[in-house]
């Protein structure tokens, strides 16, 4: 194999953290080149920096040979060199066809299109129909489309970020069967995720950053995760996790909870019922798109409905609205990060207040306690790891996987009688991942139930006392987490009605 992209030396600063520092590193033609590194390691700017998204402030890039300084992300294109974000860029009414067409720079009639896009996506696995709805599809097929879209141009370096936080197991097996063709034909993957199992068994070479520098390059067939997590972190890695489990009452019911989606390309939630004791963790499993976001609405009480549907400690709060549910003891974090769970431009410390300000006691006679607010804000950011120079920050200068750490050490330390999260760790590394579990089975060994919501199999075996699975708004039978095999849980995410009926059993 030859070099394909070589990177020189890229630096970006921005104000208070110095993002990259000297980076160097090289992909070869045809390699699946992993980039790791703890959240805030410089790993987003870096790719930023290669698509033309961001303008280093010094360094080069070569492109087979050639010097590469793209100014924006058409003239990456243009190069050769593709991306699929973390979070898909499609609008749910158009077709697949049409979200193609706006995400090339010169595509070709409709019915051209039509058949490329039937021919490509056959020929790599992913059968997409082009003339399908963008709202009608699940995430793994919306992700098929990002693929498809950025393999009609006909790329020589595919950057995937996090690609797998929200596929099935058997999902999962077909990206990889297709990353691998790729590779084979001659396109070179630079691919970033947390998952480091992925990582072993998919990747010929790792880079790893960590507080912007290269600090270690592996191959990773010759490692293990606990070794590539400690390369990211630069030391030993903890990642124990309590499992004492000793339930008391039940805390929250949910009894036949019907609700009706708003989002015209929503999941309506249908007879949705559980009942949830003191000390317990449940595990929700299910694709993306299929109810989590309205269960999580209807448990916070952003979506009100009969008060007899939910039960807090015997009470009827379904009519109730967020923050008398909170006062109550029922706190949540939604899976938004930036704009549901965080105000962007608000301060780490204003976002404190917007949950802590009643269980905290923020706020006396209506007065904010600016001291106590900030004393709170400093407390997550000890607790739980914040990487940020302080607490009057905004919440969108942090990177995804610290801001994430603050919205869940923000309603922990609240101390809930109930929490309900919804991917509590969506990319976060795989320290901190570790260390928001731990905060979550120690939260439920205090004696507070907990809810969590997750795509990730292996998160929800690790943590869950008792496992259902969500699909089409239907929520199976919970029951003991303990000797469920993660094939047969990716069978009833994926929609198979025998592996729920076996499940309710």
């Amino acid at each position: 194999m030859s070099v394909l992209l070589e990177v020189e030396s890229l630096s970006k600063s921005y104000p208070g953290v110095k993002a990259n520092d000297e980076v160097s590193f090289a992909i070869q033609k045809g390699e699946i080149h992993a980039l790791l590194g703890e959240n805030g390691a410089g790993k987003s700017t870096l790719v930023k920096m290669i698509y033309g998204l961001v303008k280093p402030d010094s360094g080069a890039m070569l492109l087979e040979g050639q010097p590469y300084a793209p100014p924006k992300p058409s003239m990456a294109r243009k190069s050769g060199v593709s991306m699929v974000f973390q979070h898909f860029s499609l609008f749910e009414a158009l077709t697949v066809a049409e979200n193609i067409t706006l995400g090339m720079d010169d595509a070709p009639n409709r019915r051209e299109l039509s058949a490329k896009i039937r021919a490509v996506s056959q020929d790599y696995g992913l059968p997409l129909d082009p003339d399908r709805l963008i709202g009608d599809m699940s995430v793994g097929e919306r992700q098929r489309v990002e693929i498809i879209r950025c393999l009609l141009q006909n790329p020589r370096l595919f950057i995937m970020d996090e690609p797998t936080s929200v596929l099935t197991p058997q999902e999962v097996e077909v990206l990889f069967g297709t990353l691998r063709q790729l590779s084979a034909n001659g396109v070179a993957i630079l691919y970033i995720s947390h998952k480091l199992d992925e990582i072993l068994a998919l990747c010929d070479h790792a880079t790893i950053l960590r507080h912007g520098k290269v600090v270690a390059t592996c191959t990773p067939k010759e490692e293990t995760a606990t070794s590539l997590a400690e390369m990211m972190i630069g030391g030993e890695l903890d990642i124990h996790i309590a499992t004492t489990f000793s339930p008391g009452a039940v805390v929250l019911q949910l009894q036949g909870l019907d609700m009706q989606s708003k989002n015209p390309f929503g999941t309506s939630l249908r007879g949705v019922s559980l009942a949830l004791r003191k000390g317990e963790i449940l595990g929700i499993g299910g694709v993306a798109g299929n109810g989590q976001d309205e269960l999580l609405a209807a448990l916070s009480g952003e979506e009100k409905i009969a008060p007899a549907m939910i039960e807090l400690a015997g009470e009827g709060i379904g009519g109730l609205g967020p923050n008398e549910r909170r006062e109550r003891g029922l706190l949540s974090a939604p899976e938004e990060r930036l704009g549901h769970a965080a105000a962007p431009v608000m301060s780490l410390s204003q976002n404190a207040f917007l949950t802590g300000r009643i269980r905290k006691g923020l706020a006396p006679n209506g007065v904010i306690n600016a001291r106590k607010t900030n004393d709170f804000a400093r407390e997550i950011v000890k607790a739980f790891d914040v990487r940020t120079p302080g607490v009057q920050v905004a919440a969108k200068a942090l990177s995804g996987g610290n801001l994430q750490k603050f919205v869940i050490g923000r309603e922990v330390l609240q101390a809930p009688e109930v929490l309900v999260v919804n991917q509590p760790t969506w990319g976060v590394d795989a320290a901190a991942a570790a260390a928001i579990r731990q905060a979550l089975r120690q939260l439920a060994a205090d004696g507070a139930a907990v809810i969590v919501i997750s795509q990730d199999l292996d998160e929800l075996m690790e943590i869950s006392d008792t496992f259902a699975v969500l699909a089409e708004g239907r929520l199976s039978r919970p029951q003991p987490a303990e000797g469920l095999t993660v094939e047969e849980i990716g069978l009833m995410m994926g929609g198979d009605l025998e592996g729920a009926n076996h499940a309710e059993a």
